[in-house]
């Protein structure tokens, strides 16, 4: 019988991340596992009920045993079985993020045994979380770069507080993932975005959204900035919301971007610079790689076959903590390469990982 790996949820990040990795390793690496301290780092600690669903999840994907699953547990244990293949259901009843449902979910599932599809309901864009517009437009070319990709249907928005968000995700398995080479940032060859409101939210905040974007992105794209304005259909989304995603593809094929949700504290115009600015960074350090995607690649880093490198901005906490739980868990070997303009390049050594059922 394997021996239990002990990992301490508290370290360096500190929240639920350091729980996704390790458990989409244990599952990989078929490593039993004991994570405690969970959430450590954060002012209530313990599992939410989005962490129990994401649990559950990763659980029902691989016929796991797992103790300890409850409202503000702080430590579980979790036995791994095969990945499966079918239908897997993760309904989130609070605003909790269905982006991170599927965060932790999609390493796992391209290395299905067969076809995936993944029922997901929960908050669609939600503060502390990536909108899903985000994952299907700016983080999945970036995965598709590795060789695997996902479908998606987006049936109903859910935002805070009532969450009640509904989207399917279908995967279909790969052999392996190839490594990547991103650090030429090329030149920006279209700037584009979609600016939204829901509910009781005047269309004229949509304006504003994409007027304070495109005030801060004419600083680094000449050319027309095309940013879609436009109110959800009650249908899709029937209480209030505003928000705005951002994203650039270069010459070279970079595609990142940047996002914000609207605050009532604050004015649409702010809230357009400022998911802009993520963005007019990046360009500033012809970073390749946004700093919301950069630790969501370190996974398929790790995983993939060969030496990747990829041109980011400093690395965020999330991102250390992504290659601690991958350097921990794996024969994986991340560097970071430090660049004149204040830039970095990681380099990682993947073990190749291969699907056991191909």
């Amino acid at each position: 019988m394997a021996k239990v790996m002990d990992i301490d949820g508290s370290l360096l990040e500190g929240g639920g991340q350091i729980l996704r990795m390790s458990l989409c390793f244990s599952i990989l690496c078929k490593k039993p596992i004991r994570v405690f301290n969970i959430r450590g780092g954060r002012k209530k600690p313990g599992l939410m009920a989005q962490h129990m669903k994401g649990i559950e999840l990763l659980r029902d994907l691989c016929n796991a045993r797992v103790r300890g699953i409850g409202l503000g547990s702080m430590e579980i244990e979790f036995h791994p079985g095969d990945i499966g293949r079918g239908k897997f259901v993760a309904h989130v009843q609070t605003a909790g993020s269905v982006s991170l449902l599927l965060q932790a979910a999609l390493p796992v599932a391209i290395f299905g045994s067969g076809a995936i599809t993944l029922d997901l309901k929960g908050g669609t864009n939600v503060d502390m979380a990536p909108q899903v517009d985000f994952m299907t437009e700016i983080f999945r070319p970036n995965m598709e770069r590795f060789g695997a990709t996902f479908d998606f249907d987006l049936f109903r928005r859910g935002y805070f507080p009532k969450g009640g968000g509904h989207c399917v995700a279908h995967i279909n398995p790969v052999q392996s993932l190839s490594s990547v080479t991103l650090v030429d940032f090329g030149t920006i060859n279209r700037c584009f975005g979609w600016s939204f409101v829901a509910g009781a939210v005047p269309i004229r905040v949509a304006k504003d959204l994409a007027n304070g974007a495109k005030n801060l992105l004419n600083h680094v794209y000449r050319d027309q900035i095309n940013i879609e304005e436009y109110k959800e259909s009650v249908d899709m989304a029937p209480d209030n919301c505003s928000g705005i995603i951002l994203g650039i593809e270069t010459s070279s094929g970079v595609v990142m971007g940047g996002a914000a949700l609207g605050n009532r504290n604050k004015a649409a115009f702010e809230t357009g610079q400022e998911a802009a600015n993520v963005v007019k960074t990046a360009v500033h350090l012809q970073a390749c790689v946004d700093r919301h995607v950069q630790d969501m690649l370190i996974v398929l880093m790790a995983l993939a076959e060969g030496r990747s490198r990829i041109r980011t901005e400093p690395l965020t906490m999330h991102t250390q903590t992504a290659i601690h739980v991958a350097e921990l868990m794996t024969k994986a070997r991340f560097r970071v390469v430090e660049q004149p303009n204040e830039s970095v390049i990681i380099e990682c050594d993947g073990i190749g990982y291969r699907n056991g059922h191909r």
